[in-house]
């Protein structure tokens, strides 16, 4: 069960099929959501909220990204400051629903991305396998961009 406050949100069919490569066994592939972003589940929002957006304006510079894309996950982080972070903060309780999950359910693949999949993109990167203790014990460290993780009890 999710935590109050975060939101599963299918992804779309094509990038769900190139997901489940990396995991056959899996069967739904699912964007985890705090408000209309996924931002807080891997770091804890600045206290200056600008911060937090100038960090977005570099990653979308760096990446090419159109200024309209930009703006748009802008106004997707700010909804998220909406939703009230539950005690010990968003990463924590994901790494807490990620422990229980793998016991619970088995092996399951998570993949932090920024923005939409690159559709250049060739081949399955490799997957690290870590622990659910691992993910406990570095609730803010263990999930790395576009690497994607297979975390088993």
């Amino acid at each position: 069960m999710l935590p109050p406050g975060l939101a599963a949100q299918p992804v779309e069919r094509a990038d769900g099929r190139r997901l489940l490569q990396l995991h056959p066994p899996a069967r739904t592939v699912v964007r985890l959501l705090v408000g209309a972003c996924s931002c807080d589940l891997v770091r804890t929002r600045h206290p200056d909220p600008r911060e937090d957006e100038r960090l977005h304006r570099e990653r979308y510079r760096r990446a090419g990204r159109a200024r309209d894309s930009l703006m748009a996950a802008v106004e997707q982080h700010r909804r998220g400051a909406a939703v009230p972070a539950p005690t010990g903060g968003w990463p924590r309780a994901l790494a807490a629903f990620v422990a229980e999950h793998a016991r619970n359910a088995g092996e399951t693949l998570y993949l932090l991305r920024f923005g939409a999949p690159d559709p250049s993109a060739s081949g399955v990167p490799p997957v690290r396998r870590i622990r659910a203790s691992d993910v406990l014990a570095q609730p803010e460290g263990w999930l790395e961009e576009d690497t994607p993780v297979l975390v088993g009890a």
